[in-house]
């Protein structure tokens, strides 16, 4: 049963298996989960119990057209509906953003969400990959990613603000003076899917920038904000134009009856949701430090629902992984698979603290041993060499971004396809070393006077 689950990891290519399969292979009840980055505070058991009696009518009607949620949606964020698109999932809104605005490059920083990576290499873009260095903390410096961007010559730009898997955090006036400085861009993205969880400072959203501008697009999540990752919907804001061109894309009935009746549900809720993004928030402080206790353990400073921790020397991310599920029926985020990171780097979702205590219980047990003292970690055991690695990641990068864009590499001006990413075509991988008013809820800039 337990070579089943870990098992899952190794066919999942830059993502994680879902918790369906993994209920599926275990005994039926899901691990606790340190891997989805979801709001554990919201909706409410009230809210849940509210969706459960109208299960019946919710799954077996069409929901209204998706201009109809729209409109309620952006009542509620008090933002022009001609400014908005809203999609099942950021997902579709990053496939229909790569069909119709890139045209031939992007540039991203990584290690960061996988889509944004893949996305564009699936359909033969060049995806200009800025390495994020751990000696820095995996900070994003704009400045020298801007000069990135115009030695490589790319068209278009994205930031993940805050970034995963790391939660780091750009201040507002520093990504506005990015977009000026971007203005002759085809076009700039601002994935702000985790910024409802950030409290560096009051409205750190760059949402009313972006529709004053031609070529701005921000992504938002609302799955994750709500802790509803299968409802998949999302949203992004722009100016008309960019706006009016994805949506003009999108089917009419792309949203489903529960998005429908969740954003509906939420003019009553702004109170309990406010409250929710202000215990994860304290929850991430006190998870924060309960790992930095734990020796040779390297906690990043996060403003994501979530940490980025380093394992200690010898420490390798699969196995920790996998004993942690199969153990305890704990399930982490392994990053081995992320280009620009490696198996000795997790990716943990901020819990409750009764939860947290469970993990740092079992880090011990795999890390340690049954005491903090002497204890030897684990090496690597066989068959969980399917990790990228920062070794390949790091050669593949400098192949194509580093100095020139040599030929034979990429299917366009030096870029990467996903296949030779992931080491399957030729190019081996190294082994792992009041929203009702603006009053009660949070507004469009993600930070109403409620949200704490």
């Amino acid at each position: 049963m337990a070579d089943n689950v870990t098992s899952l990891f190794r066919s999942t290519a830059a993502h994680s298996p879902s918790m369906a399969a993994l209920a599926r292979e275990s005994d039926g009840a899901g691990p606790v989960d340190f891997c989805i980055p979801c709001n554990p505070y919201f909706p409410t058991p009230a809210m849940f119990d509210e969706m459960a009696s109208r299960l019946r009518d919710i799954i077996t009607y069409y929901p209204s057209s998706a201009d109809t949620i729209t409109a309620e949606l952006c009542s509620l964020l008090q933002l022009p509906p001609q400014c908005v698109a809203m999609g099942n999932g950021s997902t579709e809104l990053i496939t229909w953003i790569d069909h119709l605005l890139v045209r031939e490059s992007l540039a991203v920083p990584v290690p960061t969400f996988g889509r944004w990576t893949d996305q564009p290499m699936e359909t033969g873009k060049r995806v200009d990959m800025f390495p994020l260095q751990e000696s820095s903390g995996f900070a994003l410096d704009l400045a020298q990613y801007a000069e990135f961007i115009r030695a490589r010559g790319t068209r278009v730009a994205v930031i993940c603000n805050p970034n995963n898997p790391d939660g780091g955090f750009l201040h507002k006036h520093a990504v506005v003076q990015f977009m000026d400085a971007m203005a002759d861009l085809d076009l700039v993205v601002i994935d702000e899917s985790f910024l409802e969880f950030a409290d560096a400072e009051n409205e750190p959203s760059v949402v009313q920038e972006a529709m004053l501008r031609p070529n701005v697009i921000v992504l938002r999540s609302l799955g994750k904000n709500f802790g509803l990752h299968g409802i998949r919907f999302g949203y992004l804001v722009a100016n008309p134009a960019l706006a009016g061109r994805v949506r003009s894309m999108l089917p009419k009935w792309n949203l489903n009856s529960f998005a429908e009746h969740v954003v509906f549900m939420l003019k009553e809720h702004g109170a309990e949701y406010a409250q929710s993004l202000h215990q994860v928030r304290r929850d991430r402080m006190d998870m924060s430090g309960q790992l930095s206790s734990l020796p040779g353990l390297t906690v990043y400073p996060s403003q994501g629902n979530f940490l980025f921790v380093r394992l200690p020397v010898g420490a390798e991310g699969t196995v920790v992984r996998d004993w942690l599920l199969t153990e305890h029926r704990i399930l982490v985020r392994e990053c081995g698979n992320k280009i620009g990171s490696s198996s000795r780097f997790l990716r943990l979702v901020v819990r409750p603290q009764v939860d947290v205590r469970r993990l740092v219980t079992g880090l011990e047990q795999v890390l340690y041993g049954t005491s903090r003292r002497g204890a030897a970690v684990p090496e690597q055991a066989t068959g969980t060499a399917y990790s990228s690695g920062t070794a390949a990641v790091d050669r593949l990068v400098s192949q194509t971004n580093g100095a020139g864009t040599p030929g034979g590499v990429g299917p366009v001006g030096g870029g990467l396809t996903a296949a030779q990413v992931r080491g399957t075509d030729g190019l081996s991988m190294a082994p792992a070393t009041g929203w009702p008013g603006a009053q009660s809820w949070p507004d469009a800039a993600g930070m109403g006077q409620a949200a704490g």
